[in-house]
C-alpha cells in the first residue's frame, strides 16, 4: 500500500519528513506560504488540493489549521496536526471533528515533541486526577513571545517563570513553544484542567520537558532533554524525528506505540 501525502509547511520539520524517503509513502504537494514554485512545492492552496491524498501532515503552525484544516477533510484525506495548540479553539476543534466524521476521515495528533502520551491517554481511561506539563528553553527560544513584556530575557541570571497556568490558556499565549501542552491535554484530563508551567531558564542549551500525572492507576513522572532543531530555536529536533515516525506509520504493517 502506497499512502500519498501532502505537507502543509516546509521549515524545519517539513522538510526532515521529506528528505527521509519513507518506503510507501508518496510526497504528492507541499504547501508553502510564501510565493514558490518549485519541484513539489505551491503557495496556491488551489493547486495543491486539486491532488488526492489519503493524508496532510500540517508543519506550519496554528494559522495553517485553521486556514486549511476542514479543507483538508472535507477532500476525503486524514489530517495530521502538530500544532495541536490550535484546539485551545473549541471551536476549531468541533469543526474539525465534525467535518472528520462526517467525511470518514481521521484527525491525528501525532506526539511530536512529546513522549509518554501512550501512558498517559491510557492512564485517562481509568481516571486521572491531575496533570501537570513543564517545559523549559533557553531565553532565545522565548523572543518573539509575550515573555519579552513580562522579563528582560537577555539579562537573566536565574530560571524565570513566563507562565503558570491552565493549557488552554499558556498554549494559545505561546503559539509556537508549547504544542506539547496541548497534546498532552487532549490524552489526558483537557485543556482546562491539565497545568503547564513555562519557564525561561538561562541556564540550559536544550529543550527540557517534565509531564507528571496522578490517578487511579498510581503516579508517573516523565522528563525529555532534547537538541534543539538548527532551523528553528523554539523547536526540538525530536519533533521532526517524531513526525517522521508518525507518517511512517500510515503505511507500515507494523505499528508500535499507537
Amino acid at each position: 500500500m502506497t499512502v500519498r501525502l501532502g505537507l502543509i509547511g516546509y521549515g524545519a520539520i517539513g522538510k526532515h519528513v521529506e528528505a527521509a524517503g519513507l518506503e510507501n509513502i508518496e510526497l504528492v504537494s507541499v504547501l508553502v506560504r510564501r510565493p514558490r514554485a518549485e519541484g513539489l512545492l505551491t503557495h496556491e492552496p488551489d493547486r495543491f488540493f486539486a491532488h488526492k491524498f489519503d493524508a496532510v501532515a500540517e508543519c506550519a503552525g496554528h494559522d495553517a489549521v485553521r486556514v486549511h484544516g476542514q479543507r483538508v477533510l472535507e477532500s476525503g484525506a486524514d489530517l495530521l496536526v502538530t500544532s495541536v495548540g490550535a484546539f485551545t479553539d473549541t471551536t476549531l476543534f468541533d469543526r474539525l471533528l465534525a467535518a472528520a466524521t462526517a467525511n470518514g476521515q481521521r484527525l491525528i495528533l501525532p506526539s511530536a515533541g512529546i513522549g509518554a502520551l501512550d501512558i498517559l491517554s491510557s492512564a485517562a481511561v481509568g481516571g486521572l486526577e491531575s496533570v501537570t506539563v513543564t517545559v523549559r528553553k533557553d531565553p532565545s527560544a522565548w523572543k518573539g513571545t509575550i515573555a519579552e513584556t513580562l522579563v528582560d530575557l537577555d539579562s537573566l541570571t536565574a530560571p524565570h517563570t513566563v507562565f503558570d497556568g491552565p493549557v488552554r490558556e499558556g498554549a494559545k499565549l505561546y503559539p509556537q513553544n508549547v504544542n506539547i501542552s496541548a497534546a498532552a491535554a487532549l490524552a489526558g484530563i483537557g485543556l482546562d484542567r491539565t497545568r503547564v508551567v513555562i519557564v525561561a531558564d538561562p541556564g540550559i542549551t536544550t529543550h527540557i520537558v517534565e509531564l507528571e500525572a496522578k490517578g487511579t492507576f498510581g503516579r508517573f513522572t516523565f522528563m525529555e532533554d532534547v537538541a534543539v532543531s538548527e532551523e528553528n530555536r523554539k523547536t526540538g529536533k525530536l519533533v521532526a524525528m517524531a513526525m517522521v515516525k508518525s507518517v511512517r506509520q500510515l503505511a507500515s504493517t507494523l505499528v508500535v506505540a499507537a
